[in-house]
This record gives structure tokens, C-alpha cells and sequence, in this order.
């Protein structure tokens, strides 16, 4: 592939990269012949690393040693980090009545805590280098509300906040801070938010104008594009590919 996006080389670290957005980000990346960490708690990560320029690592985000040490073999495999692609992340569907502190706890530790960690770390790498992206991949309940939701939409928001006051200390260091917030993607992990199979999933396309889910693919290629220098005037921003549900 033509490096149009003027990624090659680039060293990014991809977490939650056994599941399908993440995946799909990691192969994109790939096709730009970006050197890829592909992080993730599920050991079927280590698929991806029959791919050329991806080291695969078993990692809990939410552990602040396990982000340390991630963040250093990156460094030791390629050399630095460029990119930073935050994507792990936990559901729950319950009412917020039916919800427990310990699963309030469990889902703000991967979604809020692991972002905070890997762009803490992944920071202190880039800033003196005067270069690099971080995106996060918050949700479209980042920006509304909707029932069963309460502690995955409270750590999406807080990812959205997070993004912007990042955006903010990081600007000093040429560095940009993103986020892209999709709608009904057609994952595994938002079957734990619409409770059935991804038959179910797909009949969710009604919500969104233009009348259909989102595949993981179309979610990788606009967190591609922000971590790219094609978007070098962007940062602080939440992209909503939402397939136009914010827009009603």
C-alpha cells in the first residue's frame, strides 16, 4: 500500500487488540507498515502475531506495573512509541439499582483507569521526542444516555473528558489526543450490551440514519486517520462515528 496516510514506520500500541475493533485496527495499521505492540488480557492476541512487525504481550490494563512494562518493551522491540491506540474495554447491561460497587469498580478499572495508565506512560515516551497520537475509542454514550448503561456509559464519558484534558497538557508537545466515539458496532463486546447474538446486533441498524451497524473495519479506518498526520491539526476532538444517531 501507497503510505498516503504517512504512517510507515510509526510505532503504535493497540490494547483490546483481540477483539474486533482492535483487530481490525491493527491489521489497517499493518497495511501502513506501522510497527504494532497489539496488547490484550485475551490470549488469542498472540494470533496476530503471525503478522510481520507486530509483537504480541498479554496485558491487564487496568495493572499499573503490567502498563509500565508494556510500554518499555515497546521501546525495547521498536525503539519508542509514536502511537498509542487505547481501545480495551468492558460492558455491563444493567440498571444502575441492579448494579454492585465491585462491578462499578471492575468496568471503570479497564475502561477509565487502563486509558489513564497507557496514556500516562506512553506520554512520558513521547514528549520528549516533541511528537506522537493517542486515541481513545470512547462510545456514543460518551455524549447521551441510554438505559442498562450506567457505569459503562459513566467510564465512556469519563474517556471523553480525559481526551480533551490531555489534548490540553500534551498540545506544548506537538503531541495530539483524539477520541472516536462509535455507535452500534457489530463486536462481540457490544452483544453484552444488547443481550443477544450479532443477528440481534445487526437489527440495531434502525437507530442509526443511515440505517445500518457499524462494522469493526469503518471504525479502525477513522482511528487510523487521527493517529495519522493527515489529521495534524486535530486534537482534543470526540469523532462520532455514529452513522448520524448524535445528529437527531
Amino acid at each position: 500500500m501507497t503510505d498516503f496516510l504517512g504512517l510507515k514506520n510509526r510505532v503504535a500500541i493497540v490494547t483490546g487488540a483481540a477483539g474486533d475493533i482492535g483487530r481490525a485496527t491493527v491489521k489497517l495499521m499493518l497495511s501502513h507498515e506501522v510497527k504494532v505492540l497489539a496488547l490484550d488480557i485475551n490470549p488469542e492476541v498472540h494470533s496476530l502475531a503471525r503478522e510481520n512487525q507486530v509483537v504480541t504481550h498479554i496485558c491487564d490494563v487496568s495493572q499499573e506495573q503490567k502498563v509500565i512494562d508494556a510500554v518499555k518493551l515497546a521501546q525495547a522491540e521498536f525503539g519508542g512509541v509514536d502511537i498509542l491506540i487505547n481501545n480495551a474495554g468492558k460492558t455491563l447491561n444493567k440498571l444502575a439499582t441492579e448494579t454492585s460497587a465491585e462491578e462499578w469498580d471492575s468496568i471503570m478499572a479497564i475502561n477509565a483507569r487502563g486509558y489513564f495508565l497507557l496514556s500516562r506512560e506512553s506520554l512520558k515516551v513521547m514528549q520528549p521526542r516533541r511528537q506522537g497520537a493517542i486515541v481513545n475509542v470512547a462510545s456514543v454514550v460518551s455524549m447521551v444516555g441510554m438505559k442498562a448503561t450506567s457505569v459503562y456509559s459513566a467510564s465512556k464519558g469519563a474517556i471523553a473528558q480525559l481526551t480533551k484534558v490531555l489534548a490540553l497538557e500534551a498540545a506544548e508537545y506537538g503531541i495530539r489526543v483524539n477520541a472516536v466515539a462509535p455507535g452500534v458496532v457489530e463486536t462481540n463486546i457490544l452483544s453484552g450490551i444488547v443481550e443477544d447474538s450479532r443477528a440481534t446486533l445487526s437489527s440495531y441498524g434502525h437507530v442509526h440514519p443511515l440505517g445500518r451497524v457499524a462494522q469493526p473495519e469503518e471504525i479502525a479506518e477513522a482511528i487510523t486517520w487521527l493517529a495519522s498526520p493527515k489529521a495534524s491539526f486535530v486534537t482534543g476532538t470526540i469523532l462520532m462515528a455514529d452513522g448520524g444517531y448524535t445528529a437527531q
